[in-house]
């Protein structure tokens, strides 16, 4: 009788198909087998019967099919999470003996607050498919790192962008979300007048917009706190010095999004362009793919 080592699976377990968890992920993003069905070449009807093979395989329903949606159970949430894991790890091997050798530097030019959240992940697959390409990064104002740019001194730029710009975006929108009033939960900054407002110098999109909308209002403000990062300026809200515009997907608690009793301005949605240089070359282009990749994740 064989034995096997604990914790180990037995040779009878069943494998899971890359193809099938491709078409399950594909089928949760889109929220519907029939706007999957396009984009992964196949009909409704051979989509689910993939799924039900899957769920008779895993012996769990992983899908709820509501009136206009379909929404994972958390058995499907939970599988959901191994198979992204499973197809990045599919296309790193399968890029790593079948993708050209790329070699270079890329260098990309971001403003702080959003080279956090979203660089990381980029590099990290960019880290793993292409190991012989170098990054470069550097953080400033939209302004500066298109200048920049335009002198050949960067290969990618991320900015942002409001929606009520009238100017051609220069690049592609690779995500939007509202821009909210933030404020300490209980504090009264809010109360005060004129208006307290923690922001960026001037240049920032973020302060643009903020100003914007108060003026289109009449009320007064003053800025009290300056910080170039979102860091600093959440600093002056913990201690309810003052209220700033922030994007939703930042405030956490003890922050929290001023409503419409506060009587501030709407402020929009904000977005964020990637800006690639004409004849960067083929890594520029594999680490902008990636830096996009990071942007649809962050929505899901």
């Amino acid at each position: 009788m064989p034995i096997t080592a604990p914790g180990s699976l037995s040779s009878a377990a069943p494998l899971l198909d890359i193809d099938v968890l491709h078409s399950f992920v594909t089928i949760v993003e889109c929220g519907s087998f029939s706007r999957a069905a396009p984009r992964l070449f196949r009909t409704p009807s051979a989509l689910s019967m993939q799924i039900k093979r899957l769920e008779e395989t895993l012996d769990e329903t992983l899908l709820v099919r509501e009136a206009r949606r379909v929404i994972p159970t958390p058995e499907g949430e939970l599988l959901l999470g191994y198979g992204r894991r499973m197809l990045r790890l599919n296309e790193e091997a399968v890029s790593r003996f079948l993708t050209p050798v790329l070699e270079g530097t890329v260098r990309v030019g971001t403003p702080d607050d959003v080279g956090t959240r979203i660089l990381p992940h980029a590099l990290a697959q960019l880290a793993r498919s292409h190991p012989a390409v170098q990054v470069e990064v550097v953080t400033g104002r939209s302004t500066s790192l298109l200048r920049r740019q335009g002198r050949a001194a960067l290969d990618l730029v991320l900015i942002t962008v409001g929606r009520q710009d009238k100017a051609p975006v220069p690049g592609e929108i690779v995500h939007s979300e509202p821009l909210v009033w933030v404020g300490l939960r209980g504090g009264v900054a809010a109360q005060r007048e004129p208006l307290p407002l923690a922001v960026a110098r001037d240049g920032c999109r973020w302060r643009e917009m903020a100003m914007t909308a108060l003026d289109r209002i009449g009320m007064d403000y003053r800025v009290v706190y300056m910080s170039e990062h979102c860091a600093g300026q959440e600093a002056a809200l913990l201690a309810d010095l003052a209220v700033a515009p922030f994007p939703a997907s930042l405030v956490q608690a003890p922050l929290h999004i001023l409503d419409e009793d506060a009587g501030l301005p709407p402020l929009g949605d904000y977005r964020i362009a990637l800006v690639r240089r004409s004849g960067a070359g083929p890594a520029s282009e594999v680490m902008a793919d990636y830096i996009a990749e990071a942007f649809r994740e962050l929505r899901h």
